[in-house]
């Protein structure tokens, strides 16, 4: 079996805390907007356009969004192909279990697919990363090892007890160090995180956490680089992408909010709180009024009055205990 190769760090559980009321709040504004699906689409599409440009894909934004519609795309036959090997990679996210050995491979190989030898394969031949002046940063675990250690991380992946935004970060760093594939290594990381998480968080699924790696790329390989020596702790990888999706989020919370904001929504005052309870009750009614304060940033007090003036106005009903109970929200 794997042996612990990261220590749980006592601020992990305040930036765990900042993300999920930030996931509530992404929530709610995206049902709000009314438009949540083209904002997960258009998300998925910077995603694509992030994740390949790392590995040096050529092709715009809007080129990825023209491959994405199947329009012809003026561009080198390659980087088109490797664009359309994304799309259906993260496509397949739904079909896909993170923590089977076949899924992996199958995922590397829609990534890979027509671009290289040992697509869906793991590689044959042992790998060196080397940086631009050919010193070497790491050397990847040996061929014969790899297979066994897939098998074991994915394996201690299943069974690891810590919070998921901590497993799927240790999970895409020793990804990246075991280096399992001849080519595609970094794509199959990024999306098998975005697996892990989407499994916790169907939502986590569509945010734009490769937009944001690309945006810090150099401290994307800092911080895999500090986590392999002098020896391997993934404390500063884990670190990294705690922040990362913190940032995705809250990128994708001033999407949705704009969004709201044009078809008429009011989030700067009572009457935007008061929507906004109603959108998290629609997606999860047992909600109780302090977790509905924690995603919206306010008081208990606040979210009670608020409550009580729903009911009153007919639009909220208890039903149920007040502990087992869950909230009925009444649309007119």
């Amino acid at each position: 079996m794997i042996p612990d190769f990261y220590t749980v760090q006592s601020g992990w559980a305040g930036q765990i805390e900042q993300i999920a009321e930030l996931l509530g709040r992404v929530s709610a504004f995206e049902e709000l907007s009314g438009h949540g699906l083209e904002l997960r689409r258009m998300n998925r599409i910077a995603a694509v356009h992030s994740s390949t440009a790392i590995e040096g894909n050529a092709l715009t934004l809007a080129q990825v969004e023209g491959v994405a519609k199947g329009e012809p795309v003026f561009a080198p036959p390659r980087d088109v192909k490797e664009v359309e090997n994304a799309l259906a990679a993260y496509d397949a996210l739904d079909a896909l279990d993170p923590w089977s050995g076949s899924d992996f491979l199958q995922a590397h190989g829609l990534l890979t697919a027509g671009l290289v030898a040992e697509s869906g394969a793991f590689r044959t031949v042992d790998v060196e990363i080397v940086n631009a002046d050919g010193a070497v940063l790491h050397t990847g675990s040996r061929v014969e090892k790899v297979p066994r250690l897939v098998a074991e991380l994915l394996e201690w992946g299943h069974a690891a007890t810590h919070h998921p935004l901590v497993v799927s970060s240790a999970v895409h760093f020793l990804i990246e160090h075991i280096h399992p594939f001849r080519d595609g290594n970094g794509r199959i990381g990024r999306l098998w995180q975005t697996l892990i998480l989407g499994r916790w968080r169907p939502v986590m699924a569509w945010m734009p956490i490769e937009t944001v790696i690309r945006s810090h790329q150099d401290g994307y390989y800092q911080a895999l680089q500090a986590s392999r020596e002098p020896t391997i702790d993934a404390v500063p990888f884990i670190d990294y992408m705690l922040g990362v999706i913190a940032g995705s989020l809250s990128t994708y919370e001033a999407q949705a909010k704009t969004d709201a904001v044009h078809v008429g929504v009011n989030v700067g005052n009572d009457v935007g709180v008061t929507e906004l309870i109603l959108a998290l009750l629609r997606s999860d009614p047992t909600l109780s009024a302090a977790a509905i304060a924690d995603r919206l940033s306010k008081t208990s007090r606040t979210i009670e009055r608020h409550l009580a003036n729903l009911k009153t106005a007919g639009l909220l009903r208890r039903e149920g205990s007040a502990k087992a109970g869950r909230w009925a929200v009444i649309d007119r």
